[in-house]
């Protein structure tokens, strides 16, 4: 058996003849996994479908509910869910079927225990590792953790350090800020950063489907709950398990669904639409509003208790406006990531003028306008470097105002007058320090100091 197998993994064994099932779950609970007996097959099916399990070992022949109908339940709830089936010489077509609907392996009886510990043991390596393609895919598709938040001006470093103190908290984190400042990529932050990040990050807008639709999503639904409910649906908190699932735009949720939220919070539990079982789940929730929540429960569109259980741990994404000097990093990220997206292009940079009157303007979408704006410029101006006449047919482009045209209107120290001018030829120049430095005849340390005193 493979060592490195999850200590933590759950088995489910199922026999209806009681003293066979215990030979079994005493040498698999000595081998390191959680093993749960069921004593039949509709146990095993109540099982199933109230718990997470990483593997279910199951006596093909048992009375009115036998192994085959144990397999398509567990594939119904979970299709990667390895099924593996005991069964006499006599069972061997109906095993050989099973193997067809999907059962990772059978044992004809008799059969050593230790041969049922090495295919148990494969079956739990082969779904860890497709687990872990999953998560690579994932990450090579997606920017994620720490790395993926761009920007070193004093409100993201106070981000930085606050999601480094979260990540490994269990409690809810309710992000807030404006449309457009980066949410889900800080809630992508907190889940790689924390202990959870080799299981699954689900993300879902509450905005995004109708109430019905929305709750099937989340909670999952039998076969036949509503019309259109063809197969099972295992539902995100489910997806989730072991994980992190993203409520983006938990405000817009409608408030008859909040409760169940509130539920799944508070009891770990969720139950499909249309099923009387509840199902245990092991999920962070990490929400995310735009909205004045306070008010929002004020007018009684959100549930007050459901706030309080969100709100235990907030944390603010500043808006573009606050981090203005983050711009030139972000033009210069966005450009490479357009530019990997448009091979044909040829911009290969923004002109320190175009930065500098980027810099300047209001941003009401915040970063993914900023993203936007970059990648329509790539994939449109036909030269190296894009120029303030590329820009203006795409934004309203006003010359940034001079330290010294906004120190006549009231008095500066000089020392201050300095200071934003210093920080203003860094915007000049595109972000760039040494030429900046160059420019103004004094060393690049300078520049980093300045900056640290701003």
């Amino acid at each position: 058996m493979p060592s490195d197998l999850p200590s933590d993994a759950r088995i489910l064994v199922v026999d209806d003849h009681v003293e066979m099932g215990r030979m079994l779950q005493e040498p698999l609970a000595d081998a390191g996994w959680t093993v749960d007996l069921a004593t039949g097959g509709q146990e095993a099916l109540t099982l199933i479908r109230s718990r997470v399990y990483d593997a279910v070992l199951t006596d093909l022949r048992m009375e009115k509910v036998d192994g085959l109908d144990v397999l398509d339940a567990a594939r119904a709830v979970d299709p990667e869910l390895p099924v593996l089936l005991m069964t006499a010489f006599g069972g061997v077509e109906s095993a050989v079927e099973a193997m067809r609907r999907g059962a990772y392996h059978y044992f004809t009886k008799p059969f050593r225990l230790d041969e049922v510990r090495l295919y148990l043991g494969r079956a739990l390596e082969d779904r860890r590792l497709r687990a872990e393609h999953r998560a690579l895919k994932q990450a090579s598709q997606e920017r994620s953790g720490l790395g993926a938040l761009v920007g070193r001006s004093a409100p993201m470093r106070g981000l930085y350090e606050l999601i480094d103190r979260v990540a490994h908290a269990a409690a809810p984190v309710l992000l807030r800020g404006e449309s457009g400042s980066g949410k889900e990529l800080v809630a992508r932050a907190l889940h790689v950063e924390g202990p959870r990040a080799s299981n699954p990050f689900v993300a879902v807008n509450c905005t995004a489907l109708p109430g019905p639709l929305l709750e099937s999503e989340l909670f999952g639904h039998v076969k036949g709950a509503f019309t259109g409910a063809t197969s099972v649906r295992r539902g995100l908190f489910v997806e989730a398990h072991g994980g992190t699932l993203f409520l983006d735009e938990i405000g817009d949720m409608p408030t008859e669904l909040q409760a169940r939220l509130l539920r799944v919070l508070e009891d770990g539990e969720v139950r499909a639409v249309g099923s009387d079982a509840s199902r245990t789940v092991d999920v962070r929730v990490v929400a995310a509003t735009h909205q004045d929540l306070e008010a929002r429960v004020r007018e009684g569109r959100f549930r007050a208790d459901l706030f309080y259980r969100l709100n235990v741990v907030t944390l603010r994404v500043p808006s573009l406006k606050e981090r203005r000097e983050d711009i030139p990093q972000l033009v210069e990220h966005f450009t490479a990531r357009s530019r990997a997206r448009n091979p044909r292009s040829r911009v290969t940079s923004l002109s320190p003028e175009v930065v500098a009157a980027l810099g300047a303007m209001s941003w009401p979408g915040n970063v993914r306008e900023l993203e936007n704006l970059v990648e329509r410029l790539v994939v449109l101006v036909p030269r190296e470097t894009v120029t303030l006449e590329d820009l203006r047919p795409h934004a309203p482009v006003t010359e940034p105002e001079t330290p010294l045209a906004q120190a006549q209107e009231g008095v500066w120290t000089l020392r201050k007058l300095e200071g934003e001018y210093i920080h203003w030829m860094v915007q000049h120049c595109g972000g760039n320090k040494t030429r900046a430095a160059e420019l103004l005849g004094i060393d690049v340390s300078t520049i980093h100091r300045r900056e640290r005193e701003r």
